[in-house]
């Protein structure tokens, strides 16, 4: 399927077919092909990253391992949510054809900060160190993915006369809208660059996260107010990507001054972001080590038995040690004792006289 796009404030036309090529009876689509090469880009650009936290690239490659399909999975579950009434109350089983489209970016970066969160926690790593990283790939995938929407004709704006309105073709007439993705790969592009040059900067661990949350945040819930594709808070009128953007960024704000104001800069915390090791120590083996010299000084000496009498072995030592000892008072009495026996002998030998 082409689709005709014009830009006539610029002098622009193309005419884009969504399929790239196909193999047999596979389609392989541009949308895909373009979010793949931000995906790409953002990932090389974060694995250079990593050395400027001290972050092993390993360790980045093995969140992406499990942050992606989450990811994949929050950004179908949160169109899904909104949506639902709308498109999937009659056809349950079409939440799962994703390939008919349906995704948002909202749902992957919550559902990608909460694995991050959850895989930091076991490997002993300081969160901010992670997002601040993962924030530039962000940044990266967004301003080249929104060039999907182009290519889908989607994500656009209301219609308008101004200088960059872009001229589609809605239910066959010509129409000229405002092209939001553009402006929202342009915002994010801007984005990139800024905090580009401020990363090696940086006083706090998770700074470049907040600033990059509070920046698309507050461009997005701008841009998402120009939209007529948005997803709304069930029936209401409240765009639910313009509450999450504008709130986020405040909450982004209100933590930043938090951080510089209360928080101490700490170099080591920027370039080292692994925890000390945790040494898990047994209760049940403390117990027994606490508990047992006790048992050993309480335990009764066991008597021995010999020919069906009772001996106390303890008792007979200590007898034993203390006929060897001397009484006390008497030093000479080992010396007098050959003395004391001739005596003993000569008053016996009188006595028979």
């Amino acid at each position: 399927m082409q689709n005709a796009i014009t830009f006539p404030g610029l002098g622009l036309s193309f005419t884009i077919d969504r399929v790239a090529f196909s193999i047999g009876g596979l389609h392989v689509y541009w949308y895909g092909i373009i979010i793949a090469v931000g995906f790409l880009l953002g990932v090389l650009y974060c694995m250079k990253r990593c050395r400027d936290v001290g972050l092993k690239t390993d360790d980045l490659i093995d969140l992406l391992l499990f942050a992606v399909p989450i990811a994949i999975i929050g950004a179908r579950a949160y169109y899904v949510v909104w949506k639902y009434d709308e498109l999937y109350y009659y056809d349950t089983m079409a939440m799962f054809r994703i390939w008919d489209g349906g995704i948002a970016i909202y749902g992957a970066i919550i559902a990608g900060v909460l694995t991050a969160i959850v895989f930091c926690k076991v490997r002993r790593i300081r969160l901010g160190a992670v997002l601040d990283v993962a924030s530039m790939g962000l940044l990266i995938g967004q301003a080249i993915g929104r060039w999907g929407n182009f290519v889908n004709q989607e994500a656009y704006g209301q219609v308008t006369d101004s200088f960059l309105r872009m001229g589609i073709y809605v239910n066959g007439t010509l129409t000229y809208v405002q092209p939001t993705f553009l402006y929202e790969s342009l915002w994010n592009a801007v984005g990139f660059v800024i905090l580009h040059f401020l990363f090696k900067h940086r006083k706090r661990s998770g700074e470049i996260f907040l600033l990059y949350t509070a920046w698309y945040g507050a461009g997005r819930g701008v841009i998402e107010g120009m939209r007529t594709d948005s997803l709304y808070f069930f029936n209401s009128s409240l765009r639910i990507s313009q509450f999450v953007g504008f709130f986020s960024a405040i909450v982004a704000i209100g933590v930043l001054i938090y951080l510089f104001l209360f928080v101490e800069y700490d170099p080591e915390v920027l370039t080292n972001p692994y925890l000390p090791k945790r040494v898990r120590k047994k209760k049940g083996a403390e117990e027994e080590e606490t508990e047992t010299p006790e048992a050993e000084e309480e335990a009764p000496a066991e008597a021995v038995v010999i020919s069906g009498v009772a001996f106390n072995q303890e008792r007979e030592d200590e007898d034993a040690q203390d006929a060897q000892k001397p009484d006390e008072g008497s030093t000479e009495a080992p010396a007098d004792a050959p003395e004391a026996a001739g005596d003993d002998a000569d008053a016996g030998k009188k006595d028979e006289e």
